[in-house]
């Protein structure tokens, strides 16, 4: 095992801008995974890293361990793993992976959706694409100011969603909204339905958006049905992530009902 213990070492460089930079990652493809959680989830979902990294302390971890039989593992100095910044709490493993290519020719204009307009915050954008995941939508557009999904902080927010979904970044919501052969649902106030009245059949495109300003005017416009969540206690708005979990898991208990 190769032990890496100076900032100067080309190998921690390439890592440091990866860690650092989105335009870094685009250029090379690549992103970084942290945590043995992420790792086994890519793995089985897409098969072994190629490159593995580990932290020195972290190779007593029996779990962590356990990953380094199948790839033997580049050893970080536990200064060296801390300072990259990937998370606030590193795990001790990270793994380099490839970007998926970004298609929008796959996307599926009869199969549930999520849409996230301009949703910047990255624990947001992770936890958006990990419920909707969750609830078994299987493709999530997102347009143009929306946090980089293969970001390592919204990878880690993910939880693993990101290798079971189809993820199409900087997408033409507008666009999509417009040839969608389901019924397009938006959540917001003026001119809205409850959640609990509201009827739809088929498959359904959720729009979801930016923590502060919500869905641009145009989306709502379009969209076929508004909707509004009942809020009987003393607070006026939920987060996007908790809104998202309260509608698409009240879309599925119709569907097992």
């Amino acid at each position: 095992m190769k032990l890496i213990q100076s900032r100067d070492n080309a190998f921690y460089k390439q890592l440091k801008k990866l860690a650092e930079s989105g335009r870094e990652r685009r250029k090379r493809g690549l992103t970084l995974l942290d945590g043995a959680h992420l790792v086994t989830a890519w793995e089985a979902a897409r098969g072994p890293v190629e490159t593995l990294v580990v932290a020195e302390a972290a190779l007593e971890n029996p779990e962590i361990a356990a990953l380094t039989v199948k790839t033997p593992p580049v050893v970080l100095a536990d200064a060296l793993l801390r300072e990259l910044g990937l998370v606030d709490t590193p795990s001790g493993v990270l793994a380099v992976v490839p970007l998926p290519a970004a298609d929008a020719t796959t996307v599926d204009l009869d199969a549930d959706a999520i849409l996230l307009d301009g949703v910047q915050d990255p624990g947001n954008v992770g936890t958006l694409l990990r419920t909707a995941a969750a609830a078994g939508v299987k493709q999530a557009l997102l347009g143009p100011g929306c946090a980089s999904a293969w970001s390592p902080k919204v990878l880690r927010a993910g939880q693993g969603a990101h290798f079971v979904l189809d993820i199409v970044e900087e997408a033409d919501l507008a666009a999509f909204v417009d040839s969608y052969n389901g019924t397009t649902a938006v959540t917001c106030l003026d001119g809205a339905t409850s959640l609990y009245a509201a009827d739809w059949q088929g498959p359904l495109a959720w729009i979801f958006g930016a923590e502060g300003q919500g869905v641009r005017p145009e989306l709502i416009a379009a969209a076929a049905l508004r909707i509004r969540i009942p809020m009987p206690g003393a607070v006026e708005s939920l987060n996007v992530a908790a809104a998202a979990a309260v509608c698409l898991f009240e879309a599925l208990r119709r569907r097992l009902t």
